[in-house]
């Protein structure tokens, strides 16, 4: 492999969702095409959900390479929501359909990897590859949780996403614990050792 090929094949991952009190973490892994450059690339938190859907499908088709992982409740639940985000991302790199020389990892934690892995506290503000990542994941979370906000409408996932928001606080009290909550996280524990 030429040393131009190995600075090609860089993947930048993110996850989205280790927040939520519900529903999936979800990781991307994006190897980007220097000669297809895609403007506008930033956090995904920074861009409103208009710009996000926007990039979207422009990361889908420019890139050389992208994935989706993920790691469902009952495994958040069972390793912690760090092992859970590790995992995901891990699967989202396995995921790609070319292998990375090195894959650049938003946050101070790298997944076991068989490439070479470099960590980068907030690297979806500076490293394009990671800001893509971190779309991908974000909206591809999003669109989980409105389909799960159809599957359980009385906790309003379609406007919190699961987020510990007041007005999710007051669903859960009122509903109770759905099988999609994350038992591990302290509101929910706490909701389910309160007597009935």
């Amino acid at each position: 492999m030429s040393q131009t090929q190995r600075n090609v094949l860089i993947a930048g991952v993110d996850e989205a969702g280790r927040g939520p009190l519900a529903g999936p973490v979800i990781a991307a892994a994006v190897i980007l095409d220097p000669a297809n450059p895609i403007e506008g690339l930033a956090d995904s938190k920074k861009l409103t959900e208009k710009q996000r859907e926007a990039l979207f499908p422009l990361i889908q088709e420019r890139a050389l390479a992208w994935a989706i992982g993920r790691a469902d409740v009952a495994e958040i639940d069972e390793i912690n929501i760090l092992q859970a985000s590790l995992l995901a991302m891990q699967r989202a790199v396995q995921a790609l359909s070319i292998a990375p020389y090195l894959a650049l990892i938003d946050g101070n934690r790298a997944p076991m990897l068989s490439c070479q892995t470099q960590t980068i506290i907030q690297g979806d503000q500076t490293e394009p590859a990671i800001s893509a990542a971190s779309i991908l994941a974000k909206v591809s979370r999003d669109r989980e949780m409105l389909l799960l906000d159809k599957a359980f409408p009385q906790y309003g996932f379609a406007k919190h996403k699961g987020y510990p928001t007041k007005d999710h606080i007051a669903a859960l009290e009122l509903h109770g614990v759905s099988s999609i909550h994350r038992r591990s996280y302290g509101p929910v524990a706490r909701l389910l050792l309160e007597p009935a």
